[in-house]
């Protein structure tokens, strides 16, 4: 009978205990955020990764009272900053704001250390980045089809920040559909890169049209073409890829929001009603748009987080392709 009893006592302690731990969660779930938010990024500050985010987050924080800090964690093609999220506490305080090289990273650079399915929940799309190919004016190159007939004669030398990253993956698309190779320098980010193909230590630079936009604009460097299916309006007079009569070598580049696996939905639920509420500003949208940047205000959660699963089957199924044939280095 006692032992009836006390066994009848731990399942009702035991039950209390789990309505408890519940009812704390649900509590933590409704103060979220209560103290600063960490949002890490794969990239420098300056390039369209770093950007984005920082236009958007901002109104963000106004919404939800509370700070984003944004920490720039560069290097591994975005893959340091995703193993440092992947391994974060699940409680909403710590994400990860990347690009499509998230999807990438993992099946073309050795040891990424996470899974982009597994250790991640998509929270929303942020904006969807065209890059546009550049060179320096004293290259004396202004077409994309001089510089494709300079690069079958040699080996030029072109900027990417790593293994599987868009720009590489738009120009192995590009070397497939036009028939030649280059040699890749790997950088930290657009600034840096962008700095070194002014100045014509590398031949030619594929980046975000938000990075490159004012040394365009300046006469700095020259714009070949853009990546994008369609022509951006920041630069409407630069044809695509495509349309030069290279076909198949098109690629659209995205940046999103995501948090570490596990993360409780009430909370990214939270984070994507205000994402969608800020991209949904004018002010932010206008932003933006002035740097060639299309706001992801016509993805849900749902078709971002089926569009993001897509791009991870793409990548797995071409990752052959992407790690071969053209040789990287270091810069």
């Amino acid at each position: 009978m006692q032992a009836r009893w006390f066994g009848c006592l731990v399942a009702v302690l035991s039950a209390a205990a789990f309505v408890i731990n519940a009812c704390s969660v649900a509590m933590a779930d409704d103060a979220w955020p209560s103290r600063p938010v960490r949002v890490i990024i794969p990239l420098t500050a300056g390039s369209a990764v770093d950007i984005v985010p920082r236009v958007v987050l901002e109104e963000v924080s106004k919404e939800l009272g509370q700070s984003f800090v944004i920490e720039n964690r560069p290097g591994a093609t975005g893959a340091i900053a995703a193993r440092a999220v992947a391994g974060a506490e699940a409680d909403g305080y710590t994400l990860l704001a990347h690009s499509s090289a998230l999807a990438i990273a993992p099946y073309t650079i050795p040891n990424a250390g996470y899974d982009p399915i597994k250790d991640f929940v998509p929270i929303a799309g942020l904006g969807l980045v065209p890059n546009v190919l550049v060179i320096a004016p004293s290259k004396n190159i202004k077409t994309l089809s001089d510089l494709v007939e300079a690069a079958r004669g040699a080996k030029l030398t072109f900027g990417t920040i790593g293994t599987g990253s868009p720009m590489q993956i738009w120009m192995d698309r590009l070397q497939t559909s036009a028939g030649f190779s280059v040699q890749n320098v790997i950088f930290r980010g657009a600034p840096e890169a962008l700095t070194e193909t002014m100045t014509g230590r590398i031949d030619f630079y594929s980046s975000p049209i938000s990075a490159a936009l004012p040394l365009v604009r300046d006469g700095k460097l020259i714009p070949l073409a853009v990546s994008s299916s369609q022509r951006s309006q920041a630069l409407p007079d630069v044809a695509t890829s495509v349309e030069l009569g290279f076909h198949g070598s098109d690629y659209n580049f995205w940046i999103g929001l995501f948090a570490p696996a596990g993360t409780s939905p009430a909370i990214v639920d939270r984070l994507n009603t205000a994402v969608a509420k800020a991209l949904g500003k004018p002010s932010v949208a206008e932003r933006l748009t002035a740097l060639a940047i299309e706001p992801a205000t016509t993805m849900s959660r749902d078709e971002f987080a089926e569009y993001v699963r897509n791009e991870v089957a793409s990548s797995a199924a071409l990752s052959k392709t992407f790690g071969q044939g053209s040789g990287d280095r270091p810069n």
